[in-house]
């Protein structure tokens, strides 16, 4: 492994929302919490990646940018090499993050009072898009197994009927519970959205995330009916750690959905690009396939291990069985607390923050997400934290 991922990056007055915002965004004191919340991780970026912008910061002329040809190719290019993946360029629209595109989706494909449906427990940031945006949140549990979550196709079909929905947010990759949906789960998935007009969007910004052994299965991979009516978003920022250099592409098969997208996205004003995350995209697909290599068998390490220590220091913590992401999905329930008193005992007694299973609808209750982008130090500090909560 040539990459030390051990290395521990003070981000420390950096403005980084994971260790310098906690007070804001988590409305607690996190001056002596480690901060296990965030989804991004705290390695440096590719060292290709820094050269790029090194480089390109020395031109030291910042004009209005354009994706190049350059930059369709290296994502093209890389979603063939790395997931036998063959993208269109016509399929291509562009924004700055994927959730900003998803909330212009919403917009662009619903209407004020309608249904749109997220699997739960669900990334946080899909309710708040859904309901901001005047739609209703409608929830498709998803159920447990010792072989990880699964859909509920008997309960969604039941949901179709009852809220006729024009739309259904999936997160593939899953978070928080680490699931990588199989090309049977998707088809059945995708038929059951057809035959109820439904569109699929999936958000599969942790797609180079799985881990060793396991596959990632677009739904741009289903056959190409399916196509027509799904919509697939991709960005680099979780893979490399560019989350603050923004720039995302919605996969658009349907010329007709496409068209209208980029027509909302031009009305908003949203046709500018950042020259740098641009940059740092196109070498993070052009040059970083061995550094991910070297990342994917860390993280798998890292779970590996947090899972062993867990089992040891606070057996009461069950840790969910995952494919993919570096998110740790930890049912707490047997230490009989509510959401609150789990909060503040994690707080105050283990020192540290992670993201509250609340936060990710009714099915999250109970339970934690913990961040294993970190170096092993943070881990064993968080194992040492949660050994002093016993039942």
């Amino acid at each position: 492994m040539k990459t030390n991922f051990n290395q521990i990056v003070d981000r420390h007055n950096t403005g980084s929302v994971k260790w310098d915002f906690i007070e804001h965004y988590l409305q607690l004191d996190g001056s002596d919490l480690l901060p296990m919340w965030v989804s991004d991780f705290d390695f440096k970026c590719p060292v290709q990646v820094q050269q790029a912008l090194h480089s390109r910061v020395e031109h030291g002329i910042f004009g209005y940018s354009e994706r190049d040809a350059q930059y369709y190719q290296a994502v093209m290019d890389w979603f063939s090499n790395r997931h036998n993946l063959q993208l269109k360029r016509e399929w291509f629209t562009s924004i700055e993050g994927v959730v900003p595109g998803l909330a212009i989706l919403i917009q662009l494909l619903s209407k004020p009072g309608d249904a749109v449906v997220v699997q739960g427990p669900y990334y946080g940031s899909f309710a708040k898009i859904i309901t901001m945006n005047d739609r209703e949140v409608v929830e498709n549990p998803l159920t447990e197994s010792p072989l990880g979550y699964q859909f509920d196709f008997a309960q969604l079909e039941a949901c179709f009927r009852e809220h006729k929905p024009p739309l259904l947010l999936l997160c593939n990759p899953h978070n928080p519970t680490g699931r990588c949906w199989t090309r049977v789960e998707l088809t059945q998935l995708t038929a059951l959205c057809r035959a109820h007009d439904v569109t699929v969007i999936s958000d599969e910004i942790w797609a180079d995330l799985t881990l060793p052994g396991e596959t990632f299965t677009s739904v741009l991979q289903l056959d190409e009916d399916c196509q027509k009516h799904v919509i697939a978003a991709t960005s680099a920022s979780k893979t490399f750690g560019l989350s603050s250099l923004r720039i995302s592409n919605f996969l658009i098969p349907n010329a007709v959905t496409r068209n209208a997208f980029i027509e909302r996205l031009n009305a908003h004003g949203l046709d500018v690009f950042n020259a740098l995350s641009m940059t740092a995209a196109t070498a993070a697909y052009q040059h970083g396939a061995a550094w991910l290599d070297d990342l994917q068998c860390y993280l798998a390490e890292n779970r590996r291990w947090f899972e062993q220590a867990l089992a040891y220091a606070a057996p009461w913590c069950k840790m969910t069985r995952a494919e993919g992401t570096y998110l740790a999905w930890l049912d707490c329930h047997a230490l009989g607390l509510d959401d609150d008193a789990l909060q503040q005992a994690l707080i105050h007694q283990s020192k540290i923050a992670p993201s509250m299973g609340s936060s990710f609808g009714p099915q999250g209750k109970g339970y934690i997400r913990i961040n294993l982008g970190c170096p092993r130090q943070y881990l064993e500090d968080a194992i040492r934290g949660l050994a002093k909560l016993q039942v």
